[in-house]
């Protein structure tokens, strides 16, 4: 089994925001796998499907952002999953709109979510998938840019950046996290990933 856990806020409230980025990527992947992530579990929606022979845990969790490591790290002790078998999928605004960047290991850039991760799990060497949602604009605040909803021509390129994603994610179920990498990131932009 592995795992793609999408990072984000639970609630109405942070649905359409640029910060559940991951969310929107384990949603559209249960939609791809025909299945529903609606059970809840260690402080996590989840749901499971299978691509290619691989069962594949799908979980967002509903901890808030910094504190997604306690949901994950107590999915892991559940299902007997080591980290490289935890793929974490999440927004960055060190990448451009739509980019995708992925990387089998690395530290949390400035995100709490990932920082969160890192301290439950204990280790820096996991799978993650970067969605790129652009630099805080001047004369705005980072909490409220990435808690503030694209606008139509930006929420166009984030779509296109979760299908690639979810694209990507099945790269790396089905290939290993070095194949999947070499195709995310050679890509220039979410909508080159094939």
């Amino acid at each position: 089994m592995k795992a793609a856990i999408g990072l984000g806020n639970p609630g109405a409230r942070y649905a359409e925001t640029r910060h559940n980025a991951g969310f929107w990527v384990i949603d559209r992947l249960a939609g791809r796998l025909e299945a529903r992530v609606n059970q809840a579990q260690d402080e996590a929606l989840v749901g499971r499907g299978r691509y290619g022979g691989e069962e594949l845990l799908l979980a967002k969790p509903q901890t808030f952002m910094n504190e997604s490591g306690r949901a994950i790290a107590a999915l892991a002790r559940r299902y007997g999953l080591v980290p490289d078998e935890i793929l974490v999928i999440y927004d960055d605004l060190a990448l451009d709109t739509g980019v995708l960047r992925m990387r089998a290991k690395g530290s949390a850039g400035g995100h709490n979510g990932v920082k969160s991760v890192i301290h439950y799990l204990g280790t820096e060497s996991f799978p993650r998938l970067r969605i790129g949602i652009g630099a805080v604009p001047a004369g705005m605040q980072g909490v409220e840019y990435v808690l503030g909803v694209p606008g139509k021509e930006e929420r166009t390129r984030l779509e296109a950046a979760v299908d690639a994603a979810v694209q990507a994610v099945l790269a790396w179920v089905g290939e290993g996290i070095e194949r999947a990498m070499s195709r995310v990131n050679a890509a220039r932009g979410a909508s080159h990933v094939p």
